[in-house]
């Protein structure tokens, strides 16, 4: 594998396009050791070379930086893998140092607000995922290949980076593996080329994308179409995934109808042939587990790929306001299954109602606190937010809200006081009591009666 950072076409810089921050950077209260809000990267290209047998990575990071806040140093994401040399503008660069979870690159003098540099990482070693409060996250080695499950902090177990939630960035991706798997990444699939024995798999990302949700996927796969979707899994478990993934693309009709206009470049369903706890959602693409082909779980189809609007599309600025993904990507489950015929929206609300004021009367949606950030109750307390919405504006005017605000954001950052702006702009009387009720008090509040 050449180890000089790829430059065509996979150059940070070969597209004018760059994304902006719609939001200050400054440090997550949630994950203050992720990321340095000093600088941005506006685009990754990587060049990476992975041997299954040995769970060997060895790769080079070109970063498209872009200085915010003048600094004499930078500190880069990388946890578990060994850094090599280290080019700036293409010249070897020595002031570096690696400690456990980072790269630490020195400059003579400050590097000023505004400047732009290209950084490029060599790296390599064995990756595996990261022990964090909420489990091991990141690379994961498989009986058959490898995943990537990064949310909220695990990408840096796989590459260099600025690992923000609101630092998004284009991506240029180069992946070379044993030709027998096949590798699927996030962003759209380029050219695929063979040598000897090695595969060389390309895509690109042109949508902002946050380094959580940068995904790789290896594996003795193949592709199926699924209406729009590319369906990606084990050649055995074909018939028995096409089956149970069929409602796909009638979920993709419904959402489109409710959200506005499918907001990716791409989509692929990745199905393992192995049993995973948890589906996983990546920008515009969703994995899931064997386990996930019976009927009962349907409705997490529906969550991940709802996911690509909120979550993926229109995406949180801090990680204190996670109910805009989870809390959106839940009421959307009730979505499908009453369009599915199942139950309605209204019934599951009442139901998850009953079921929230039998827990603990404790969570603070508006700031739920790491340690509660991926609680159900922060899924379900947000999705009863918006049916509260719903029954207080009535359907129409909702699913006026619903819409807009998804096309409004798209590939933008947002906070939770960004949508109640945007719901209090179309409503015809105040929502302040919603809000408090809801986001800022710990009790449980009464539905709203029926619409």
């Amino acid at each position: 594998m050449n180890l000089e950072p790829a430059m065509s076409p996979h150059s940070p810089h070969s597209t004018p396009r760059t994304p902006q921050p719609a939001h200050p950077y400054t440090p997550d209260a949630y994950l203050p050791h992720s990321g340095d809000a000093r600088y941005a990267v506006t685009r990754y290209a990587l060049d990476l070379e992975y041997t299954p047998r040995s769970n060997r990575l060895v790769g080079v990071a070109t970063l498209a930086v872009t200085i915010v806040e003048a600094t004499s140093s930078l500190r880069i994401d990388l946890v578990g893998l060994q850094a090599g040399k280290v080019r700036v503008n293409g010249k070897l660069h020595k002031q570096v140092t690696q400690r456990d979870r980072s790269v630490h690159v020195r400059f003579a003098s400050p590097l000023a607000a505004g400047a732009s540099l290209e950084l490029a990482i060599e790296y390599a070693g064995r990756p595996a995922p990261t022990k964090s409060r909420w489990g091991l996250i990141g690379w994961e080695e498989l009986e058959n290949g490898a995943l990537v499950a990064s949310q909220p902090s695990g990408a840096p177990t796989w590459f260099p980076c600025n690992d923000r939630v609101d630092n998004r960035a284009q991506y240029d991706v180069r992946f070379t593996c044993d030709r027998e798997f096949f590798v699927d990444v996030t962003g759209v699939p380029g050219k695929v080329s063979t040598r000897g024995g090695k595969r060389t798999w390309t895509f690109r990302s042109e949508v902002p994308t946050a380094t959580y949700l940068l995904a790789a996927h290896v594996g003795s796969y193949a592709e199926y179409p699924l209406g729009r979707a590319r369906l990606i899994t084990p050649p055995a478990q074909e018939p028995r995934v096409r089956e149970a993934f069929a409602p796909v693309t009638q979920m993709l009709d419904v959402f489109e109808d409710w959200f506005g206009a499918y907001p990716q470049e791409d989509l692929s369903v990745i199905v393992c042939d192995e049993e995973l706890e948890i589906p996983l959602e990546a920008q515009g693409m969703a994995t899931f587990g064997i386990n996930h082909c019976e009927p009962s779980e349907q409705r997490l189809i529906a969550h991940e790929l709802a996911h690509q609007w909120f979550g993926n599309s229109v995406g949180i600025a801090r990680w204190r306001d996670i109910w805009l993904n989870e809390g959106f990507a839940c009421y959307a489950e009730w979505i499908w299954s009453e369009a599915a015929g199942g139950p309605t929206i209204a019934e599951l609300a009442e139901l998850h109602h009953v079921r929230l004021s039998a827990l603990p009367q404790d969570l603070l949606l508006a700031d739920p606190g790491p340690a509660d950030m991926f609680d159900d109750r922060v899924y379900k307390r947000g999705a009863l937010v918006l049916e509260t919405l719903r029954r207080r504006l009535g359907e129409v005017l909702f699913r006026v809200l619903m819409r807009s605000w998804a096309e409004a954001q798209r590939h933008k950052l947002v906070s939770a006081d960004d949508f109640r702006a945007h719901a209090e702009a179309l409503s015809p009387v105040s929502l302040a009591d919603v809000w408090r009720d809801w986001l800022d008090e710990t009790p449980l509040p009464a539905l709203p009666p029926r619409v």
